[in-house]
Formats: C-alpha cells, structure tokens, sequence
C-alpha cells in the first residue's frame, strides 16, 4: 500500500459517509434505531460501530491511544451528533493521510489490544488496509438495510468517488 492509496481510500471513506448519513437523514430516528437482526442490530448501531472503531484504529495510527468499552458501544444517541462526530472523524483520517509517506507505511505499527490484551506488532500498511476494509464492511451492512427500506443511496464503487472519475 502506498500514502496515495491511503490518500483516496481516506476521499472514499469520507465521501460514502457522506452519502450514507444524508439517505439515513431521510429515516425517522424509530426506523434508524429499529432492530433489523443485523450484527449491530440497528442501522444507528452500525454508524456507531463504524465511527467507535474507527476512532479506535485512528487514535492507534495517531499514538493517542482511545479506549472503549465494546465493540456495540453507543457513542451518539442523538443521529446529528453522530453525523457531526463522523464528518469531524473523517476530516482527521483525511489530514492524516496526506500527511503519511511511502516510508511510514513500510514501518511497523505496535499496539495492544482491549479484545486480546497482548502487544501486538504489525506492518502500518497492513492495519491501514484493515482499517479502510472494515470501514467498508459495516457499510455494506448499512446499505443493506438502507436497500431494505426502499433507500436509494447511490454509487458505492470506488469508481464513482469524484477524485478518480474519469475526465471527459
């Protein structure tokens, strides 16, 4: 993985969120909150996880390390906050990777784990894939259950976000 890949993946990430908070706006808080039998249960549970492990992974990045209690942790109960919360985290994941180079992703990243209370030592590069990977999981997830509903959020491939479309 190289720092431009980490530089689109970042424009990706905070682009579909943007795409999904806008279609999950448009959802009462009742049907956001409704239990659809998903892993984090509710479409507001997967945003919560979603923004929880990312801020867990960023601060692990960053060398801030955050804690958490479990992975279905609710952050944000009010849908504002949380999407105010998401778009100041994407903002941070972005300023961070224009600011990562090819060498820094070459390093080695050590941390511990709350799941599995051990040190763990991996390439950077293999946890920042991690990272934009399981991003993009749960939202598979949440655009399953916006799909569900009758929601039309749009283009999800990589493809489509603005930065890497095709000049005409």
């Amino acid at each position: 993985m190289r720092a431009k890949q980490v530089q689109t993946m970042a424009a990706y990430n905070r682009w579909m969120n943007d795409k999904l908070y806008a279609t999950c706006a448009e959802l009462s808080d009742a049907e956001r909150k409704a239990d659809r039998k998903a892993f984090f249960k509710s479409i507001h549970g997967t945003l919560n996880h979603i923004l929880l492990a990312d801020r867990v992974w960023f601060g692990r990045f960053i060398g801030k390390p955050v804690t958490f209690k479990s992975l279905d942790q609710e952050l944000y109960a009010d849908f504002a906050a949380l999407r105010a919360e998401r778009g100041s985290t994407d903002q941070d994941i972005e300023g961070w990777a224009q600011g990562l180079s090819d060498e820094q992703l070459a390093g080695k990243l050590r941390f511990t784990s709350m799941l599995r209370p051990e040190p763990l030592e991996f390439d950077l590069w293999v946890l920042v894939a991690h990272f934009f990977n399981h991003q993009t999981h749960h939202r598979g997830q949440v655009t399953a259950l916006l799909s569900q509903l009758g929601k039309d959020y749009g283009v999800t491939d990589l493809l489509g976000l603005p930065e890497v479309a095709p000049r005409r």
